[in-house]
């Protein structure tokens, strides 16, 4: 059975295109399940979740590593997929990732298309994490998957960290096993990206290469994810469903 866990503040406007694209990439073919963690969610993110047709438990982390963790502990599936809240899977990722697990790999993740155009420093930063992320087996948290036995082994997300959890954990799964990158891309918000400055990116950038995670131990600095979330200047100029 596959699970996929979906950890989610307020996240009422991507949410029900992020499950359809799941129900669409599995049709009839697996068992599976949709987990949306919902953690302290002040808008319509449970009510979206249950008429989408997934599982929605409700949490109070405010701590994305522990709120990604609580899915697991629902999850029934012997296979997790974590898939971001505003991130959409697509049939050739599933496949590559199941593919891999069936050659004996542990876990990986998918590296990720933006569904808008990127300002152009943007678009640099980002072709430089796709080439230095399948160098170095590190993946954003837009979609992991592992079997639930590493998952275990390695005890889940570090909730030590209050950002770049998934890359510690990218970190700690290479570590006991085969960490798989496909070749497929799922396809994210780039809402972050319009909504943050230049220079706030790269520093958050510049943190994270020089200290790793243990940059992220408060949540000092983390306003993007912790605090007020800016308006979101895209997202009503996307097609809808």
């Amino acid at each position: 059975m596959l699970s996929f866990i979906i950890p989610a503040h307020n996240e009422e406007a991507y949410l029900n295109k992020t499950i359809s694209a799941i129900h669409q990439t599995i049709g009839i073919s697996e068992n599976y399940e949709i987990l949306v963690v919902d953690d302290a969610s002040t808008d319509n993110t449970k009510a979206v979740g249950e008429a989408a047709g997934a599982v929605v438990i409700s949490v109070n982390n405010r701590k994305i590593a522990a709120t990604r963790n609580c899915g697991a502990k629902a999850a029934k599936g012997d296979i997790f997929f974590f898939i971001d809240a505003d991130t959409c899977i697509n049939q050739a990722c599933l496949k590559e990732s199941l593919e891999a697990i069936k050659s004996g790999a542990v876990g990986g993740g998918c590296h990720f298309n933006y569904d808008t155009k990127l300002p152009f420093w943007a678009n640099v930063l980002y072709r430089m994490g796709l080439f230095f992320g399948r160098i170095f087996k590190l993946v954003g948290g837009c979609c992991i998957f592992v079997t639930r036995e590493a998952f275990e082994k390695i005890g889940g997300f570090p909730e030590e960290f209050y950002a770049a959890e998934d890359v510690a954990f990218s970190s700690k799964l290479s570590k006991v096993g085969a960490f798989i990158i496909p070749k497929a891309r799922v396809t994210t918000s780039a809402r972050k990206i319009w909504t943050m400055k230049p220079g706030q990116t790269i520093w958050l950038l510049l943190k994270l290469v020089f200290r790793g995670p243990n940059a992220f131990r408060s949540k000092n600095g983390l306003d993007l994810w912790y605090g007020k979330r800016p308006d979101d200047p895209i997202y009503h100029q996307l097609p809808k469903e």
